[in-house]
């Protein structure tokens, strides 16, 4: 296999979780180069070059990084130029100049970028068409973003063209991506985010609790979908059923804490704090239902994690969801924004029968296992790569 000379960038060194899983395994046979725009990570991971192009946070840091690279490279007649960018305090020009040199010196054989949000600082590159760019896409940005603003629709327009290949994380987010730009010969591969399995035992016995543990995970945000599971609340409250109903990540907002008073659900639903992974996973282990109300989606993690548990999922059908569960087979689907459909599927859920919900959790956890190990992840983005130079 040939040795790859890879950037990844998204502009922070703080990579996503994807990532990191990512290019802990490829750079134990390739060259990883994380780019970004700090210079201070507390874990790097081993064997990958952290690159700086100017502090956001200090003027001095910006400063120092900038002539480490006049020096670096030798372009001394950038000198000049570079000084007086410092003192009129240029951030973002020059830490374009320290990202083209960073470029030139490393001279990779591919760009992946993350998000769409960070192609304007590639723009010089795509527009010379030297070095291929690859493109993420996954989350907001790709997802809701382009079709709610008329700008960045037509600004993708312009520069999708111009990208090499593209990753999607799901069918329906590559589908989302189709409307920006296709063609015959585009390159775009779903490749799915592989997890450490491993890390995340199966719970061999699964407790249905009365009251019903009812569970969330994920940051307040109208695409979360909050709005409709506390009305989904309040028709279990009105049927008599009895649960509580946890949001990890939903305290604080002002919006949802309203909800929670006006339906008259405080003795039934908990908005707590983000926390620790291990926490949450504790939290997890003990509910009965994970509930997942979103309006859009790729596939999210919170799923797959809780199927690899052993935790029941109810989930709307939005975005890749449907790629990862069958009704009534990993999990169960209900369309969005329908708060009476999630509440007649909770319902039908209590009563269940034992065989019928383990069925549905061994079919989850198997699901899971064939669809997000790491190391299917590390062969499709590899086979990405490849693909992308075998056309160059």
């Amino acid at each position: 296999m040939k040795l790859l000379k890879l950037i990844i960038f998204d502009g922070s060194f703080k990579t996503t979780p994807f990532i990191n899983r990512l290019v802990r395994v490829l750079a134990l046979n390739h060259q990883i180069y994380i780019l970004g725009f700090n210079e201070k990570l507390t874990h790097p991971i081993e064997r990958v070059g952290y690159i700086s192009m100017g502090s956001n946070q200090s003027k001095l840091r910006l400063a120092f990084t900038s002539l480490g690279w006049i020096f670096k490279s030798g372009k001394f007649q950038m000198l000049f130029p570079t000084l007086k960018k410092l003192f009129l305090g240029n951030r973002q020009s020059l830490q374009q100049q320290n990202l083209d040199i960073a470029l030139k010196t490393i001279s990779p054989d591919i760009i992946h970028l993350q998000w769409p949000s960070v192609i304007p600082w590639f723009e010089e590159v795509l527009l010379k068409q030297e070095i291929p760019v690859i493109l993420s896409q996954r989350g907001f940005h790709s997802n809701v973003r382009p079709f709610v603003d008329e700008d960045n629709f037509k600004y993708l327009q312009k520069w999708y063209p111009k990208m090499a290949g593209f990753h999607s994380v799901s069918k329906a987010i590559a589908r989302n991506g189709d409307k920006i730009y296709t063609t015959p010969k585009k390159i775009d591969k779903v490749v799915y985010t592989g997890l450490p399995l491993e890390e995340m035992p199966f719970s061999e016995e699964y407790i249905r609790s009365t009251p019903l543990k009812l569970i969330s995970v994920g940051r307040a945000h109208w695409i979360k979908g909050y709005d409709y599971s506390l009305h989904c609340c309040k028709v279990l409250k009105e049927r008599n059923i009895p649960f509580n109903y946890t949001i990890i990540g939903g305290a604080g907002d002002e919006e949802l804490q309203f909800l929670v008073s006006d339906l008259g659900l405080q003795d039934c639903v908990f908005l707590e704090k983000r926390k620790p992974q291990k926490e949450v996973f504790r939290m997890m282990s003990e509910a009965s239902l994970l509930l997942m109300p979103s309006l859009e989606e790729g596939i999210p993690n919170v799923v797959v994690e809780a199927m690899a548990i052993g935790l029941p999922v109810i989930s709307t059908d939005c975005g890749g969801v449907p790629e990862l569960i069958t009704d009534s087979e990993q999990g169960w689907l209900v369309p969005t924004r329908d708060p009476q459909a999630l509440a007649e599927a909770i319902e039908s859920f209590a009563d269940l029968s034992i065989e019928k919900i383990e069925e549905v959790r061994l079919a989850a956890k198997k699901k899971v296992e064939e669809q997000h190990g790491m190391e299917q992840m590390v062969l499709g983005m590899e086979g990405l790569y490849f693909e992308v130079l075998g056309g160059q």
